[in-house]
């Protein structure tokens, strides 16, 4: 009895996530029909921008300076162990533009405006404020998905250039203060080492992931049930949602890329 009901459980839950993923993908193609021919509310667009980095760039900017600071405290002890301290630079900004700017800024992005345009969306669809608007013959998807799916896919890229160039700056804070390495030496190390590619890859995965923290605060806002404790549902979903797509995009993209 206790094995049956767990399976049955486990078979539930596999359905509900190929439900979500086959919904998200459905929303994916309606996006990319409604931006056929390139119609898009520019009012719309720039509230959402102005309404979703407004806040956002303190909290970025922050936590970019203390993952600067805290790369070079964990590079330290091999830095003086081996004398690379030419590599310190190098080292840094490989890993913020690649990987780590784009991941964590994607996941804060998530936690933060992803779930606050979920809420947004659940409140406007429990409320029967997306029906009205499809009384009135306005398609919800071209009014309120696609404005909303640019604006993050802009606004992360945005967030992202922002904190890599905060996460260098704190980078040669603590290398001056920690390992007594100046400014120019790491920005020459960065210079000399890296190339346009390496922060044109970070960039396209926040490309990626603004869509993806988009589409799934979209999916989940637009098909919640259950009133006000289906809102806090949706949102837990939708940010748990975006967080595995951040990961798994990730890791896709530096596969197809290494």
């Amino acid at each position: 009895m206790i094995f049956r009901r767990s399976l049955t459980q486990l078979g539930g839950r596999v359905m509900a996530m190929a439900r979500d993923v086959g919904g998200v993908f459905v929303l994916t193609m309606e996006v990319l029909r409604a931006l056929i021919p390139p119609r898009l509310d520019g009012r719309e667009t720039v509230r959402n921008l102005y309404k979703m980095g407004n806040r956002s760039v303190p909290i970025v900017v922050l936590t970019a300076l203390f993952v600067g600071g805290l790369m070079v405290i964990q590079f330290a002890a091999f830095v003086k162990q081996f004398g690379a301290r030419a590599l310190v630079g190098w080292g840094t900004g490989y890993a913020v533009f690649r990987e780590v700017g784009p991941i964590l800024i994607g996941l804060m992005f998530s936690g933060r405006v992803g779930a606050n345009n979920t809420a947004e969306l659940a409140t406007m669809t429990v409320t029967e404020q997306v029906d009205g608007l499809q009384a009135l013959a306005i398609d919800p998807i071209r009014y309120l998905v696609v404005p909303r799916v640019v604006a993050m896919m802009i606004m992360l890229v945005a967030l992202t250039v922002i904190g890599d160039a905060v996460a260098l700056i704190g980078t040669m804070i603590m290398s001056y203060v920690v390992l007594d390495i100046h400014p120019y030496t790491v920005w020459y190390s960065l210079v000399d080492n890296l190339g346009p590619s390496d922060f044109l890859h970070g960039i396209s995965k926040s490309l990626v992931f603004g869509a993806a923290i988009a589409l799934s605060s979209c999916y989940f806002g637009l098909t919640v049930r259950g009133g006000a404790v289906g809102v806090g549902r949706a949102v837990n979903a939708a940010v748990v949602g975006a967080a595995v797509s951040i990961c798994f995009l990730d890791f896709l993209m530096t596969y197809l890329t290494a």
